[in-house]
């Protein structure tokens, strides 16, 4: 990571998130130039980083956009999002933001389950409005993940299963506000094997091939999110490989004529184009191990101690020789460990640390937790 951003920003209350806005047009760019000469259509995955700044960036480019709050429709909205391009997902919608959905004609409503259905008909009736909506499926996919972000698989609570398609089959006849345009699927997120995906297609093309069998035309396939990213060297890979990933989907996946394919990538945006700058406050020595304790934490990006995930850390201060240092926060949790046996560069009180790949999962899930501030963003 360059230095000067520390120059620049040396002033700046820390921690605070970094957002590098060329990576992010970059990225964007690319993304959209490989989807586009294919034909498909991308939502962006609010939940990933619903910072203004950077949904602006992406709204503009084209995308559309993919939420699982009625809070994130309204968000998109104010920063420029198409209505007619917003997927709405997520196992509990509540009435309110299935009103918020209806009210503003949004693309689709992605039902989870056949309650949800009954509910969106009852509400879309109430309004005199029909919903376009989609079957999310789960496929009984291994993403080969983290346990908490696989999404596929039959003990997960997301998506409707093939034994309960009997079930929807006849509820579709008789919900009259509501219709089917598509099919939804969603095995996980962080996915760097893409056997996963190509799995996924595999699946895709019998339950499609089903509906079709049973009279539905749909017009629509949405084959979700999930590309992961490289964690351990972000400057070696900045830019995913968003040519490979659709190249899976193009030679595996069987449309029909007219169908449109669409996918809801998230992390694979926006996760390499941020960073979480911190402070050192102390280093101390121990027996076994000495802590470079920063007063950034858990509160301020919780994947290390909710995921175990690995982010790549730089002490952008410092080219003395290299020790090995356990990077903490100062939270009163065990938990609150960015990396165990970091080699960095001799560290000093007043060191700026930078904890890569975090535009991602990084400020939309940061917390008060200890009553600490929500830090600030720069760009």
């Amino acid at each position: 990571m360059n230095r000067t951003v520390i120059e620049k920003w040396a002033d700046t209350v820390t921690p605070f998130y970094y957002y590098d806005l060329d990576l992010l047009r970059q990225t964007v760019e690319t993304a959209k130039k490989e989807a586009d000469r294919r034909g498909y259509i991308l939502h962006y995955a609010t939940k990933a980083n619903a910072n203004p700044k950077l949904l602006k960036i992406i709204f503009a480019a084209g995308f559309g956009t993919d939420c699982v709050s009625g809070n994130e429709i309204l968000r998109s909205l104010e920063c420029g999002a198409d209505p007619g391009q917003i997927t709405f997902a997520g196992v509990g919608k509540t009435d309110a933001e299935i009103n918020i959905g209806l009210d503003n004609g949004i693309f689709t409503f992605n039902c989870e389950s056949i309650p949800e259905m009954e509910n969106i008909n009852r509400l879309a009736e109430a309004k005199g409005k029909t919903a376009d909506v989609s079957i999310r499926i789960n496929p009984d996919v291994d993403a080969k993940t983290h346990e908490y972000i696989s999404t596929g698989k039959k003990e997960n609570k997301f998506g409707i299963s093939a034994w309960d398609f009997d079930k929807v089959i006849a509820k579709l006849k008789v919900l009259k506000n509501l219709n089917l345009i598509s099919l939804h699927f969603h095995v996980g997120s962080q996915i760097t094997d893409m056997s996963v995906f190509a799995e996924v297609c595999l699946r895709v093309n019998s339950f499609n091939q089903w509906f079709k069998e049973q009279g539905f035309d749909l017009a629509h396939i949405n084959v979700g999110g999930g590309l992961g990213i490289d964690y351990q060297t972000p400057d070696r890979n900045p830019i995913p490989d968003f040519a490979a990933y659709f190249a899976v989907f193009e030679q595996n996946l069987k449309l029909y004529p007219g169908q449109k394919l669409h996918f809801e990538p998230g992390r694979s945006i926006v996760a390499q184009c941020g960073s979480l700058i911190s402070r050192v406050l102390y280093v101390k020595e121990g027996k076994t191990k000495d802590f470079v304790i920063v007063d950034a934490g858990m509160s301020d990006l919780i994947r290390p101690a909710l995921y175990h995930a690995h982010h790549h850390i730089e002490n952008l201060s410092s080219d003395g020789a290299e020790k090995i240092y356990d990077v903490v926060g100062p939270i009163c949790e065990s938990s609150d460990c960015f990396d165990k046996d970091v080699p960095l560069p001799e560290t000093k009180r007043g060191d700026f640390i930078a904890l890569r790949s975090a535009g991602a999962y990084g400020e939309v899930m940061a917390s008060q937790y200890n009553l600490r501030l929500i830090p600030d963003s720069v760009f």
